[in-house]
């Protein structure tokens, strides 16, 4: 069994005991979180989207809050002596889905 899933505004096919990472989201380390924003859904090779999802959910547990790696913007034009550098990591939270209830 699958599901697709809206988390923070990314799509994501979960599956239970999954560990994904995804934008930061609200809550302690150990808490547990619910998707209702279940887009579309797979048991033995049934699916079921749109009204027949009413009321699923997916539910998970946070794991921890990290950062992603670093990642370098470096702007040049050249032959003007401009240069810019600037460098951003991007906020995650590692979570595993403990359930899909239909």
């Amino acid at each position: 069994m699958y599901a697709i899933v809206s988390i923070a505004g990314q799509q994501f096919k979960v599956a239970k005991d999954q560990q994904i990472f995804v934008h930061r989201l609200q809550g302690d380390e150990g808490a547990s979180i619910e998707f209702d924003n279940v887009l579309l859904a797979e048991n033995e090779g049934k699916f079921k989207l749109g009204t027949d999802l009413k009321g699923a959910k997916v539910s998970a547990t946070i794991l921890s809050h990290l950062k992603g790696d670093k990642v370098i913007v470096f702007k040049k034009k050249r032959r003007k002596g401009y240069k810019k550098k600037n460098g951003h990591r991007q906020q995650f939270t590692k979570i595993q889905i403990t359930g899909i209830a239909l």
